[in-house]
C-alpha cells in the first residue's frame, strides 16, 4: 500500500481500477474490501479507494480518543491530497458511520452514500448486541486479544468461531492475524467512539444525497433495526438484501455486494 501523509498523520492508502472514483471505508478487519475491489462490475468501471483508518494497520496509532468525525477528516484529507474533488463513499459496520459522518460535514464532496450494515449503537438493539458481546470485551480485558477477536467476530458473522476463522482464511489471508495486530485500536478507542457517536433521526435526515443500505438475509437484529432506521429518516434512501449472509456481507459473497453497489452508482453518477 502506499502511504501519505495527512492532519499530521500517515495513512495506508491504495488505488485500483478507473472511472467515478468510490473511497471504501472498513471497520474491524482493516482489509475487508479487498473481495470486492478484484470484482470487475466494480473495478472495471470505477477508481476504487481503500485506505487504513488511523489506528489500523501501518496507519498511525495516535493516543487517545478518535471520534468518528476524526475519522471523516481524515478522509478528506486523504481526497484532497488524491486531487479528488467529489466521490462516491462506501463503509461497512463502523466503516459506514465515518460514511455518513463524510456525509453530513461534507455535503459538496459526497455524492452518494452505500451503507453496508451501518453499525448503530444507539438503537434499541444495540443495548442486547453489547451485552452478547461481554465474553469478547472481557477476553480483551484479560490480555486475550485473539480470542477477543475471534468471539466478536463470531457474533457479528452469526456462526460459530471455526467457521468464521474458515470463511476469513479462505476469503482475507491474513485478515485475523492483522485484527488481532489491531485490537486495542478496536476495543480501546474504535467501539467506545461508536458507542459514543450520535446519529438520531435529525441527523439521518441531513443525509440528502442517495442513500444504498445493505443488509444480509441472515443478519443480526442489530442491523436489522438500523436498515429500518435508516429507511424511516433518510430522505432518498433505498435498500438492497443480499441473500445468504449475514454481517460479514462483502466478505461472503462479494460478487453480488459488487453487483448491486455497481447498479447503485450507475443510476447515481458523480455528474449529477
Amino acid at each position: 500500500m502506499d502511504t501519505v501523509t495527512v492532519n499530521d498523520i500517515q495513512l495506508e492508502y491504495e488505488i485500483r481500477g478507473a472511472g467515478e472514483p468510490v473511497l471504501l471505508i472498513s471497520p474491524v478487519l482493516a482489509d475487508g474490501f479487498v473481495p470486492l475491489m478484484a470484482e470487475p462490475a466494480l473495478a472495471e468501471h470505477h477508481q476504487l479507494i481503500r485506505y487504513h483508518k488511523r489506528g489500523w494497520g501501518g496507519s498511525t496509532h495516535t493516543l487517545g480518543a478518535v471520534a468518528i468525525a476524526d475519522h471523516a477528516a481524515d478522509a478528506i484529507a486523504l481526497l484532497d491530497h488524491l486531487g479528488i474533488d467529489r466521490t462516491h463513499v462506501a463503509g461497512h459496520s463502523s466503516g459506514a458511520a465515518v460514511a455518513a459522518q463524510m456525509a453530513m460535514d461534507h455535503p459538496d464532496r459526497i455524492a452518494t452514500v452505500s451503507l453496508l450494515e451501518l453499525s448503530l449503537l444507539s438503537v434499541p438493539a444495540g443495548e442486547a448486541f453489547f451485552a452478547q458481546a461481554a465474553p469478547a470485551f472481557q477476553a480483551y480485558a484479560d490480555g486475550e486479544p485473539e480470542l477477543a477477536i475471534g468471539l466478536f467476530l463470531s457474533l457479528v458473522g452469526g456462526t460459530d468461531r471455526d467457521r468464521c476463522r474458515a470463511l476469513l482464511d479462505e476469503r482475507l489471508p491474513g485478515s485475523i492475524e492483522q485484527a488481532v495486530k489491531d485490537a486495542d485500536t478496536f476495543f480501546g478507542v474504535e467501539l467506545p467512539a461508536l458507542a459514543e457517536w450520535r446519529f438520531g433521526p435529525a441527523d439521518a435526515a441531513r443525509i440528502r444525497q442517495p442513500v444504498l443500505s445493505m443488509l444480509g438475509s441472515d443478519t443480526q437484529p442489530l442491523w436489522v433495526e438500523v436498515a429500518a432506521f435508516l429507511g424511516s429518516n433518510v430522505p432518498d434512501a433505498e435498500e438492497c438484501v443480499i441473500d445468504g449472509v449475514g454481517h460479514l456481507l462483502h466478505v461472503q459473497r462479494s460478487r453480488p455486494v459488487a453487483e448491486a453497489l455497481a447498479r447503485f452508482l450507475a443510476r447515481h453518477p458523480l455528474t449529477c
